[in-house]
């Protein structure tokens, strides 16, 4: 075969870089035109996803603690504020569903009973642990940093997909306490506060035990021990003895050298995690270790995810929790708020 002609390789060389130039200027180009268009079509679902919170004919009138003003936000936007602020946004969808529930019930009731007790005139809730804690996007994007986006993503769906949808008990909107951590069983309600109340009775709360707050150690001395509880220890290594014990298997008496105190009050004035508690002394220290986080009265909140991990859905969770509860529509009950406005 003939070797090609100089001139001919030069003519060929020059078509093929005519040709291909212009793709190559083009092809970085069009991916970053594709690359602009996608994170664009993500940024307008996330605000009309966020756009829906909005949609809401009630408002809640919250005290903001930190600036001491009053400001409105729609229900449902309310409802995702709480939620943020409540649970973990990396839990389970479903979890976060069964918190919208109760965040929802709770301001449902609170609007429909118009109880302003502890409230600045014109305020419906603060954004306390007094009624729930609350934060508004600002807040969440401060606290989330980088996260910020998906944690709303994930929340907003959790909220609009139960939207109206609240807790019942007998037609009425119960009250839903919930709590962190259990010791593997919630609590009867009368058995830390004075009410008995026929849906938050105690139930086993196996998955409790997978979360990072199911234990806990505090070490006192003798004499702060003393002091806080108002007791005198006899010498040797007895503390006290456990009298009582509750449906939750926690501690409902102790008797300390002749004096009673509840499980309840010893938690509360050693600042305990749980009232499911064991002690030891050690010399001139006491350690206590606690099981569980929180007052175990309503719904686990590690319990629920541990439930929606196995696969259970938010209406199995709030129904496990909440014994004989119905899911109902919100209308009816916001319907006479609107009408008392």
């Amino acid at each position: 075969m003939k070797p090609f002609k100089p001139f001919l390789v030069i003519t060929i060389t020059v078509a093929v870089a005519v040709l291909m130039i212009p793709a190559l200027l083009v092809l970085p180009f069009s991916k970053d035109s594709a690359k602009g268009e996608l994170t664009e079509k993500i940024e307008k679902s996330e605000k009309d996803l966020s756009s829906q919170l909005e949609n809401s004919a009630i408002e809640v009138a919250v005290y903001r603690t930190a600036v001491r003003k009053i400001q409105n936000y729609p229900l449902e936007k309310y409802v995702a504020g709480v939620v943020s602020a409540e649970m973990p946004a990396d839990f389970e969808l479903e979890a976060l569903k069964a918190q919208a529930l109760t965040a929802r019930t709770y301001i449902v009731n609170q609007l429909a009973s118009n109880n302003t007790m502890g409230l600045p005139k014109g305020a419906n809730v603060t954004d306390t642990e007094m009624h729930q804690v609350f934060k508004d996007d600002e807040e969440l994007k401060t606290l989330w940093g980088a996260d910020y986006n998906w944690k709303k993503e994930k929340i907003t769906k959790a909220v609009l997909e139960t939207k109206d949808q609240i807790l019942t008990y007998n037609g009425k909107p119960i009250t839903a306490t919930f709590f962190s951590t259990s010791n593997g069983f919630t609590e009867n309600s009368e058995a830390y506060w004075k009410n008995s109340i026929p849906y938050l009775k105690s139930v086993e709360s196996p998955w409790d035990k997978e979360s990072p707050k199911f234990y806990d150690r505090k070490i006192l001395t003798v004499k702060d021990f003393e002091a806080k509880l108002g007791v005198k220890l006899l010498e040797g290594e007895e503390i006290g003895t456990v009298v009582e014990r509750t449906p939750g298997k926690r501690v409902g008496v102790v008797q300390i050298n002749g004096k009673k105190l509840t499980g309840k009050e010893i938690r509360e004035k050693l600042d305990l995690k749980s009232t499911d508690f064991t002690w030891e002394r050690k010399g001139e220290q006491i350690i206590i270790t606690t099981k569980g986080f929180g007052h175990g009265v309503g719904m686990s909140q590690y319990g629920a995810n541990g439930m929606a991990q196995e696969g259970k859905n938010y209406k199995e969770i709030v129904t496990h929790y909440y014994q004989g509860v119905e899911i109902s529509s919100s209308s009816k009950v916001m319907s006479t708020v609107v009408a008392n406005k």
